[in-house]
C-alpha cells in the first residue's frame, strides 16, 4: 500500500525537530553535527538570528499579495543582487528548477528577438543537474534522470564533460544560441570548472554570439568563498541561475540576467504566484546582508582552507575508505574507495550529517558560519565512522 508521502525518495530513518546553528536534533534528543546543511540551502545554519527576525517581522506585517502589484521586499532583494552581480534585472521564483525553466525561456526568447529563432539548441554537460522538471531532466540528459519520462523536450546537445574539441566544434553550429553550465557540478560528484575553461567558455560565446548560462543553484551565495563561484575566474555570465541558500531555507530561487539577454521577456512572457513573495524576499534581503557584510566572505574562505586540510588528513589516515578531496570553498567532495551510502550512513551512526553524489563521491557541505571547533568535531565523527567501516569489513 503507498503512503501518504509519495516515495519517490530513499529517506533516512531521522526526523529532526530542532536547528541550531550547525546542529540538528533528533526526535529521540541526539544531536547532529549538520554537513549537509539541507543540500546546500542552510547557508547561514540554522534558526539564524537574522533571518528569524526577518521572517517574523515580515510575517507580522504582510505575507503575499501577488505580482499583479509592486512587491516592496521584492524590489529591496533585486536591488541587493543587482548591486553586487553583473545583472540588471531579477526574476524571483520558488526554486532551482523553476530558475532553469526560465533560463531557457529567455535564452529562447532572446533568439527570438533577435531575428534568429532558428538559433534555439543550448549546449550542456555530462554530469550536469538542473532540477527535476521535464525541461530540466532534458538539459541534463542522463538516463539516470530521464528513464520513463519520454518524450523529453527538444533543444539540448550533451557534449562530453572536459572535451574542449568537442566543445568548439558544438558552439559553431548554425542552430546553438546558449551554452549552459555550473562552475561546480555538485549532484555529479563535486566537479569543479577550472578558471582557465570558464574564462574559455565566455571567449567561445563571445566568438560565436552565444548566451552563458550559469546554473550556481548549489554552488553560488557564498558557498565557494565568493558571492558567486564565477568571480573566482574573473567573468560574467549573461543569464544565472541561484536558488538553495539564497533564501536560507526559505523556498527562494532567482534568475538573474544582464539588460540584453533579458530583453525578450516583457510583460506576460512569464509569471509565478509565489515567487517573490515578502516573505521569502524579506528572507533573501537578510542572507545577502550577511553574506556581503565585511569580513563575513574572509572567514569563509579561511573556514574552507581549515577544512580541506583536516579533509586530506582523513583520507590519508583511512586509504581503504577514502582516496580524495576534490572541490571549492565549503563544496567538498570525498571521492571514497567504499561505498559512499555506506560512508554517509556510517556518518549517521556517529551523529554525523553528509551527502551523497556521483561518481561514488561523499559531499560536504556545511553552513558557512560554521566554526572551526565545528569543523574539527565533525572530521572526528568522520574519522569515527570511517574507523566503524574499516572494522565492519576485517569482520566480514
Amino acid at each position: 500500500m503507498i503512503p501518504p508521502v509519495l516515495p519517490s525518495y530513499a529517506r533516512a530513518k531521522l526526523s529532526f525537530v530542532k536547528g541550531e546553528g550547525a546542529w540538528l536534533v533528533e526526535a529521540d534528543g541526539r544531536r547532529f553535527l549538520d554537513f549537509a546543511s539541507g543540500i546546500a540551502v542552510m547557508a547561514l545554519g540554522h534558526g539564524h538570528p537574522a533571518l528569524v527576525k526577518a521572517l517574523t517581522d515580515q510575517a507580522n506585517r504582510l505575507w503575499h499579495t501577488s505580482n499583479l502589484y509592486t512587491v516592496p521586499e521584492q524590489e529591496a532583494l533585486a536591488e541587493r543582487l543587482v548591486e553586487h552581480t553583473f545583472a540588471d534585472t531579477v526574476f524571483f521564483c520558488n526554486s532551482g528548477t523553476e530558475a532553469t525553466e526560465l533560463a531557457v525561456k529567455m535564452a529562447r526568447k532572446y533568439r527570438h528577438e533577435s531575428d534568429a529563432p532558428e538559433r534555439t539548441t543550448i549546449l550542456t554537460f555530462e554530469g550536469a543537474f538542473h532540477g527535476r522538471s521535464m525541461a530540466a531532466i532534458s538539459a541534463a540528459g542522463s538516463e539516470k534522470l530521464t528513464k520513463g519520462f519520454g518524450p523529453l523536450l527538444p533543444g539540448f546537445r550533451h557534449l562530453p564533460f572536459g572535451d574542449h574539441d568537442a566543445l568548439r566544434a558544438a558552439a559553431a553550429e548554425p542552430d546553438v544560441g546558449a551554452i549552459m553550465v555550473e562552475p561546480v557540478q555538485g549532484e555529479s560528484g563535486i566537479r569543479p570548472l577550472p578558471d582557465a575553461c570558464l574564462k574559455g567558455l565566455r571567449d567561445l560565446c563571445d566568438e560565436h554570439g552565444l548566451l552563458l548560462i550559469l546554473d550556481e543553484i548549489q554552488c553560488g551565495m557564498g558557498r565557494t568563498g565568493r558571492l558567486f563561484a564565477h568571480e573566482w575566474a574573473g567573468i560574467a555570465p549573461d543569464i544565472m541561475l541561484v536558488a538553495k541558500g539564497i533564501g536560507g531555507g526559505y523556498p527562494l530561487g532567482a534568475v538573474l540576467a544582464t539588460e540584453n539577454a533579458a530583453r525578450g521577456m516583457t510583460a506576460g512572457t512569464h509569471g509565478s504566484t509565489y515567487g517573490g513573495n515578502p516573505l521569502g524576499c524579506a528572507v533573501g534581503a537578510a542572507v545577502m546582508d550577511e553574506i556581503t557584510r565585511e569580513g563575513f566572505l574572509e572567514g569563509v574562505r579561511a573556514r574552507a582552507g581549515f577544512l580541506r586540510q583536516k579533509l586530506e588528513g582523513l583520507v590519508a589516515a583511512h586509504p581503504d575508505i577514502f582516496e580524495s578531496v576534490r572541490g571549492s570553498g565549503l563544496m567538498l567532495g570525498i571521492k571514497c574507495k567504499a561505498t559512499n551510502t555506506d560512508v554517509v550512513a556510517a556518518g549517521y551512526e556517529a551523529a554525523l550529517l553528509t551527502v551523497p553524489a556521483g561518481d561514488n563521491v561523499v559531499r560536504i557541505l556545511p553552513a558557512l558560519t560554521i566554526t572551526e571547533e565545528e569543523i574539527a568535531e565533525g572530521i572526528a565523527r568522520l574519522d569515527a565512522a570511517a574507523s566503524a567501516l574499516e572494522r565492519r569489513t576485517a569482520a566480514e
